[in-house]
């Protein structure tokens, strides 16, 4: 099984036909796996960047872990930049759901992390010479899912920061200048009142201007915002009712079948409350549509939740610096 990797369990379209609950579905599960001959760079590539970081927080609380968490970030690197290819061109009923633009981004991702967490050069050399062909700096664009550019520049900016010109190669070290430079364009694309096209940049912003654009991003998040509404379930005295999420909506007590969709159209609020879920949020006017088949604003993500919990993880941060991982 060395060449295989379980992506996914269960089928797309049946599953999001469905309205029941997951501990009572009956449906086939089938699964879905990458190997050599049906590749899926992305989601390997991804997993791998995945496995680094978090092999960072345990390496001082389960060394062992960490060591095996390290092991598979390392061999899905290279089983990812061995087998190219898209997961959604391989398998195309994903690309309704979750259609990937491209895997070089999550090479790259995986690289920058793997460096951080092993210190072998190997991986930031990879990173800075497949910087412009794999597009890693040079366009500033918005983190996402389906696009980690900007994490890869901010997170090789801290190389850039915590080096000097005499402990890297000048080739190296100018390469990560590459991507500070459009760290800094990313940052003046994102905060207000910055000079997006001046050669003075993020000059003019200051930390402090950085963080505290980051906690009223938070603020506004948890209901300091014109609907005074919390987007982050359970928080507050006023957040989303009715959540587009299949458990939260059907009581304990019920069993649908597949078709069935009596919990769907109620009116009713969700008879569970899914502490902790992060919808999708307002529209650009901060209107919210509190009905359950609201899906896009009222379906909560593992994505989006897993951005504001390293939102509130940075803001919560007592330390005055930053430090290096390395």
């Amino acid at each position: 099984m060395k060449y295989y990797f379980l992506l996914k369990v269960g089928d797309p379209v049946v599953d999001h036909g469905c309205w029941e609950r997951p501990e009572t579905m009956t449906e086939t599960r089938p699964l879905l796996y990458i190997n050599k001959t049906s590749p899926g760079s992305d989601v390997a590539g991804e997993t791998a960047a995945t496995f680094a970081a978090a092999s960072l927080v345990f390496k001082s609380t389960d060394a062992t872990y960490s060591s095996t968490l390290l092991t598979h970030s390392e061999q899905l690197f290279n089983f990812a930049d061995s087998n190219r290819g898209i997961y959604s061109e391989t398998f195309p009923d994903i690309q309704l759901y979750y259609k990937s633009t491209g895997y070089e981004d999550e090479l790259l991702w995986a690289a920058s992390w793997l460096y951080h967490a092993t210190g072998n050069s190997t991986y930031l050399r990879y990173a800075v010479e497949n910087g412009a062909k794999f597009s890693g700096y040079g366009d500033p664009s918005y983190f996402g899912w389906d696009d980690k550019r900007a994490g890869i520049q901010v997170l090789l900016s801290r190389v850039h920061f915590f080096s000097n010109s005499t402990s890297l190669s000048n080739d190296i070290y100018d390469g990560l200048l590459n991507y500070m430079d459009t760290a800094e364009g990313v940052m003046c694309v994102i905060i207000p009142d910055t000079p997006v096209s001046t050669t003075d940049r993020t000059k003019n912003a200051s930390p402090n201007d950085m963080r505290n654009f980051a906690t009223s991003q938070a603020e506004y998040i948890l209901g300091n915002n014109p609907l005074n509404m919390s987007y982050l379930v359970g928080f507050g005295t006023k957040y989303p009712q009715q959540v587009h999420h299949r458990g939260a909506s059907i009581p304990a007590d019920e069993n649908p079948s597949c078709t069935d969709r009596t919990w769907l159209m109620s009116s009713n609020p969700n008879p569970n409350i899914a502490i902790g879920a992060l919808v999708g949020g307002p529209s650009q006017t901060d209107t919210y549509d509190d009905v359950r088949t609201n899906a896009l604003q009222g379906e909560p993500t593992t994505y989006s939740s897993a951005l504001f919990t390293g939102l509130l993880t940075g803001l919560a941060s007592t330390s005055p610096t930053v430090t290096s991982f390395t």
